[in-house]
């Protein structure tokens, strides 16, 4: 029986590796919503080597490309990981942005829509949500939030969202 434990220990180990290793990439798509204009096609790439929790996320739009990091809210996300999120120029916990205000949440003013975020409750009360912060080379700043539809295989499980470049355009996302 011991040995038995001490191989699926080691079992256990080999295939954490492995995953720890592999990289994972996908794609998804999107149009530029903006009143008065034509829709605009925007194509998505993301990079990952721990299956899609974290990574490189790439927007490719009409007349700018935007790349940067993403991370997935798990109950084990500490706030300190989401410290670079809030960055470039939008407000902590992007509270100007109201994408997921709907519903209540206990210990957060009761029910009705929120409109903003405090990073640490964010992190403990949502799982299956991704952050991304974008940036252009010319100093464009782009910020996402998407719903995994299968928030246990992270971005390979797929999902919705929308991005908001600064300055107002907003990119309803699938990936």
């Amino acid at each position: 029986m011991r040995r038995l434990k001490r191989w699926t220990a080691a079992v256990a180990a080999v295939a954490g590796m492995a995953l720890a290793g592999c990289t994972t990439t996908g794609t998804g798509g999107g149009e530029i919503v903006q009143k008065g204009q034509p829709d605009k096609p925007v194509l998505f790439s993301w990079k990952s080597t721990d299956g899609g929790i974290t990574g490189t996320m790439t927007a490719t739009l009409p007349t700018a490309t935007f790349q940067g990091p993403f991370l997935q809210i798990t109950q084990q996300t500490r706030s300190e990981a989401m410290a670079p999120m809030w960055g470039g120029g939008w407000p902590v916990g992007w509270s100007d942005w109201s994408y997921w205000g709907y519903g209540s949440v206990a210990g957060m003013g009761g029910g009705g829509m929120m409109p903003g975020f405090d990073p640490v409750q964010f992190a403990t009360v949502y799982s299956g949500k991704v952050i991304a912060n974008l940036k252009s080379p010319q100093g464009g700043l782009m910020r996402c939030r998407l719903h995994m539809l299968r928030p246990q295989q992270g971005m390979s499980g797929g999902g919705t969202g929308e991005c908001q470049i600064q300055g107002g355009a907003t990119i309803q996302a699938n990936f």
